[in-house]
């Protein structure tokens, strides 16, 4: 099961309170004030690892929760702090903060269609990195910090204070360089086979890939580049339909676009694709349009491809097309060398 956006509620600790006491021993009389402070309650710490994969344990426990501060003791102990959680989030994590309070809270306006007002506060990228969610509150103080020449006999104390809570979205962007974009059955798993070493599942029929898959190509100079295999997209993916805003969302951090078109056309005509699918990125985000792109013509092993090579470069002049076979792993070279180029 592959999980790349998930609703959880997060709630720290409280802090302990402050304690009243006075100190009672045996020949010290009026031992004063002795209450010792409140210990501050967890936070619940977001931090970025390379060795989590999506957000599919946030599904099965949705619920964050910090341990509170212990109260102060007598002799001016200070009460234990509450643990904090340390939750791990892969590369490419967006945090945002809805407007519910609640997990039910949250389900309810979605169902009565009342939406639910959404706030990005964190982008989550470099492995290590940390981000706290929900801070612990401070633990009070104790009648000890309140004796004064006036009052040596304080019974005043502080109450810890409330922890911060709320409902957050989790939403995973793949990090990648390179998006490979295409129809469903286009050659995309092949190709990243063919290029790296990931093993996408490879079949004679569509949508195979149900998950984003990345990829790394190595280059000279022992330098390399991260390519993401995205699902086969379809008309009207903007618009969700198929596997639409599921994983258009992972396209967004890919610095360069790669539309893999199946040149034999047994299912779409290569034109027709690529005016498709350049239609589908501009339609969910402009910004992502912009962004640099070429196509790559796979399959080119198959003897009807060639004459429809032909009427791809007439109809897309100024594009770059690079012509490759995954199947037997020809043309490879001139695309990794034009990604080094493009991504230096």
């Amino acid at each position: 099961m592959f999980v790349d956006h998930i609703r959880i509620y997060a709630k720290a600790g409280k802090g302990g309170d402050g304690l009243a006491s006075f100190r009672r021993e045996k020949f010290v009389p009026r031992g004063g004030p002795d209450g010792g402070d409140g210990g501050d309650g967890g936070s619940v710490i977001f931090e970025v690892s390379d060795s989590v994969n999506d957000l599919r344990q946030y599904f099965f426990e949705p619920k964050l929760v910090a341990g509170n501060g212990m109260p102060g003791m007598r002799a001016l102990k200070h009460g234990k702090s509450g643990k904090s959680v340390i939750a791990k989030v892969p590369p490419g994590t967006l945090v945002h903060r809805s407007n519910a309070t609640t997990l039910q809270e949250a389900s309810w306006l979605e169902k009565e269609g009342d939406g639910i007002q959404t706030e990005q506060i964190a982008d989550l990228t470099k492995n290590g990195e940390r981000f706290v969610l929900c801070q612990g509150g401070k633990g009070g103080r104790g009648n000890w910090h309140f004796r004064s020449a006036t009052d040596q006999a304080p019974t005043t104390f502080e109450p810890g204070t409330e922890a911060e809570s709320g409902v957050f979205f989790l939403e995973l962007r793949r990090i990648a360089d390179a998006g490979l974009v295409g129809y469903p059955n286009a050659g995309k798993s092949s190709l990243l086979r063919a290029l790296s070493r990931a093993t996408p599942k490879v079949a004679a029929y569509p949508f195979t890939t149900l998950q984003p898959v990345v990829g790394v190509v190595e280059f000279d100079g022992y330098r390399r580049c991260v390519v993401a295999d995205i699902p086969g997209l379809i008309e009207g993916a903007s618009r969700n339909r198929g596997l639409g805003h599921e994983f258009l969302r992972h396209i967004m951090r890919c610095r360069i676009l790669l539309f893999v078109v199946d040149m034999t056309g047994l299912e779409h005509d290569p034109v027709e694709a690529v005016q498709t699918l350049r239609t589908e990125v501009k339609l969910y985000s402009d910004e992502l349009a912009m962004r640099p792109w070429l196509i790559v013509a796979n399959k080119m092993d198959d003897p009807t491809s060639a004459p429809n090579l032909e009427i791809l470069r007439s109809r897309f002049p100024k594009v770059e097309i690079l012509p490759v076979s995954a199947l037997q792993k020809s043309g490879l070279e001139p695309l990794r060398n034009r990604l080094q180029q493009l991504l230096s």
